[in-house]
């Protein structure tokens, strides 16, 4: 398994061991001590699971307080993934990754708690997995604009697909402070 460190603290992209011969492939999506070995939680209390088509782009979401850590990865498809930095008191406060995820090369990418997390679909279909850390807690529901210009998430795709509810989303600099998480030591 090779574990990548991106450049926002926390959030990490995991290459995991694949085995493949003539019958097809085989390999370890979640492994609770070899995952807290690289600094991933070692326990998640919900499992999602979400079909999207192509151009859907949902996002840009989070939870707080009950902040949820995610490790996302997808079952068929691919999607661009994108994590931003929305702990106040983070150096890199407003700042993105974003990385592809596809049933073909098997990443997976760990959002951390205190993070707004997004994607938009790049195949015809994608199936996507997430295990969070917390369970979803629809009165702390919250999210920010999926192209908030101050954040400047280069996109790969020219006219998403957009909820109502995300078209509404407010920008990241009109979110009181007192509504987003904070950095922890």
């Amino acid at each position: 398994m090779k574990v990548t460190e991106t450049p926002l603290s926390g959030a990490k992209v995991i290459e995991p061991d694949v085995f493949g011969d003539h019958r097809g492939f085989f390999l370890e999506s979640w492994n609770a001590q070899r995952y807290a070995e690289h600094g991933l939680p070692e326990r998640f209390v919900q499992s999602n699971l979400s079909r999207s088509k192509k151009n859907v782009l949902r996002g840009l979401h989070f939870q707080q307080p009950q902040a949820q850590g995610k490790l996302v990865y997808v079952l068929e498809g691919a999607v661009f993934d994108v994590a931003v930095d929305i702990r106040h008191g983070s150096p890199t406060f407003g700042q993105w990754h974003g990385v592809t995820l596809s049933a073909d090369n098997f990443r997976q990418f760990y959002v951390p708690e205190g993070f707004a997390h997004g994607f938009c679909v790049l195949s015809d279909s994608a199936l996507f997995a997430y295990h969070c850390t917390q369970a979803y807690a629809p009165q702390y529901d919250a999210g920010i604009l999926w192209n908030d210009p101050d954040i400047g998430i280069q996109w790969p795709i020219e006219h998403p697909l957009l909820s109502e509810k995300d078209r509404q989303l407010p920008r990241l600099a009109d979110i009181s402070i007192d509504k987003l998480p904070a950095m922890h030591p």
